[in-house]
């Protein structure tokens, strides 16, 4: 394992030099590792890391569907930075307003509450007790409870939509593609 990590930061190193934040970290962590500055290396690395995290969500971000005429979409940008308070995972969501309603949607993966709520949702008496009903939305099943639709997909991702008229956010939620979900990240 070494070895192979060793050959990975020397090509790297032997790499040309590009304007790649991730790039530019992994070359610095690598440079103050070869001089003996781990707390350095180890602060470059997590700069590596969180780049990283960035670039996923901004892909699980690709997922939100653009707002319907009449209405507008505000992704929160920030939302990504409270999964690591959260256990980890990659977070993407979005406001939507207009026309009389307002809603969002938000998407988690990867996440150790995903994998608590997939077992909840993929329980039929679970889901019966909680009160809810299933919606069925593109060959997806959806908890339909308490003013929202909850869905896993793929056991890693959970898509959930909140808002004032769930009739109104179906449509919504017809439009993205849980089958191009089910590969986020691979």
């Amino acid at each position: 394992m070494k070895t192979a990590t060793l050959a990975f930061c020397a090509a790297l190193l032997a790499a040309p030099a590009t304007a790649d934040p991730f790039l530019e970290a992994m070359n610095a962590a690598i440079e103050a590792y070869q001089d003996g500055d781990v707390v350095y290396a180890q602060d470059e690395l997590n700069e590596a890391q969180r780049l990283l995290s960035a670039m996923k969500a901004d892909g699980l971000q690709a997922f939100l569907p653009e707002a319907p005429e009449g209405m507008t979409r505000e992704i929160d940008q920030e939302a990504n930075a409270v999964m690591a308070m959260l256990g980890g995972g990659t977070s993407a969501n979005a406001t939507y307003s207009g026309n009389g309603t307002s809603f969002t949607i938000n998407l988690i993966a990867d996440s150790p509450m995903v994998a608590q709520m997939a077992m909840m949702l993929s329980n039929n008496a679970m889901v019966t007790q909680m009160g809810g009903q299933i919606e069925r939305i593109n060959r997806v099943r959806f908890l339909r409870a308490d003013g929202s639709l909850q869905a896993i997909i793929a056991n890693r991702i959970l898509v959930q939509a909140e808002g004032n008229d769930l009739d109104a956010i179906i449509p919504v939620l017809e439009t993205m593609d849980f089958r191009a979900m089910e590969s986020f990240g691979g």
